[in-house]
């Protein structure tokens, strides 16, 4: 309705659920009086920034398509549900480390370059496809993510995982810069990964890629959306077996060398 101004709705200080999306606001500060509100939708305006007067009830907010630029002063402590889709952010410093009912985060097509400062420990899904990002820093707090989306970035090394991200299930990889299948044995370190996203990265295009992949990563259940069979599996075992036995023998030359 190319709204550009609700304080109007100051008035209906009941209001549990609002949506204002596809208008021209710049201004939110008349919501701070619903101090109800549970659900809040303001996608496709004209805000450039997230900030609000705290809602003790607020749980699920969309700011997707604005022009936001960084993700300070959003501090309401029952929120769950956040989405910044599409927005100018650069960087999740300056997030509140005080949302810790925050279940669901949604930051795709923004121009992170790292993924430094989300220390969000309740967080279980995180979405940071579509940005710029080059390093992976910063994710030893999310422990209960089972969910990470980071596909069409521009990682070329996957340095950053943890073994404190033990609830971490599914990860998506795809169009990104990984070639050297050292990279993928770098997330061994994830002990309930289930499911991988490698396409259109340069290591896919290896001979025996779905095989390496399998050899490094024997708990893998699916990769690119395809189950591993019984003798993909069988075949992968022989591999691992056989390159440890080789790596021991190594081991020991290189003992008996140095006596």
């Amino acid at each position: 309705r190319d709204l550009t101004d609700i304080s109007l709705l100051e008035c209906f200080i009941h209001l549990r659920y609002v949506d204002l999306s596809e208008n021209k606001l710049q201004d939110l500060s008349p919501l701070s009086s619903l101090t109800h509100l549970l659900w809040l939708k303001v996608d496709g305006n004209l805000l450039t920034s997230a900030r609000m007067q705290e809602l003790p009830y607020l749980q699920i907010i969309s700011f997707a398509h604005n022009h936001i630029k960084d993700m300070e002063g959003i501090t309401h402590p029952c929120l769950a549900n956040l989405s910044l889709k599409g927005n100018k952010i650069r960087t999740a410093l300056g997030l509140s480390q005080a949302l810790f009912s925050l279940h669901n985060l949604e930051l795709r097509g923004n121009k992170l370059e790292s993924t430094a400062g989300l220390n969000l420990p309740k967080l279980k899904s995180l979405y940071l496809a579509q940005n710029a990002l080059r390093s992976l820093e910063g994710l030893e707090a999310l422990e209960q993510l089972t969910t990470l989306h980071l596909r069409d970035n521009q990682l070329e090394a996957l340095d950053g995982f943890c073994s404190s991200m033990k609830c971490l299930q599914y990860l998506n990889l795809r169009n990104n810069g990984i070639s050297a299948f050292e990279e993928v044995a770098k997330l061994q370190v994830l002990p309930m990964l289930k499911a991988l996203v490698l396409l259109d990265n340069p290591c896919s295009d290896e001979p025996n890629y779905r095989l390496e992949v399998l050899v490094l990563l024997p708990r893998l259940e699916r990769l690119d959306k395809e189950s591993f069979e019984q003798d993909e599996r069988a075949e992968a075992n022989e591999i691992r077996q056989k390159r440890q036995e080789e790596e021991k023998v190594r081991t020991a030359g290189w003992g008996v060398t140095e006596e």
